[in-house]
């Protein structure tokens, strides 16, 4: 499984709707199940996204597919990038000599 790390910002229309945190974590969550993808993590976080989310998916995509789906319904923008850990990309960087 590899792991992925989705930067999201609400939109206008999920500003106005804000009071329902626990349905859209929700539906997140479901909607993820449904592409074969697994939240890790959901954080709040402040500066140019307001959440992040770890995930981990068998491949890019699939969380393509997740992440096309989710910003489908307007609430948020998403921004995806792969992530190694260290036990991973060490070896990998170590191949570079």
């Amino acid at each position: 499984m590899a792991t992925f790390i989705i930067s999201m910002s609400w939109t206008d229309q999920a500003i106005r709707a804000i009071e329902k945190p626990h349905e859209r974590a929700q539906y997140g969550r479901q909607l993820a199940k449904k592409f074969g993808v697994e939240y890790k993590e959901l954080y709040l976080t402040t500066g140019d996204s307001d959440l992040i989310a770890i995930v981990n998916a068998s491949s890019a995509e699939d969380v393509a597919k997740f992440v096309l789906s989710l910003a489908s319904r307007g609430n948020v923008r998403t921004r995806t990038c792969q992530a190694w850990p260290e036990a991973e990309y060490l070896p990998l960087v170590s191949e570079l000599r």
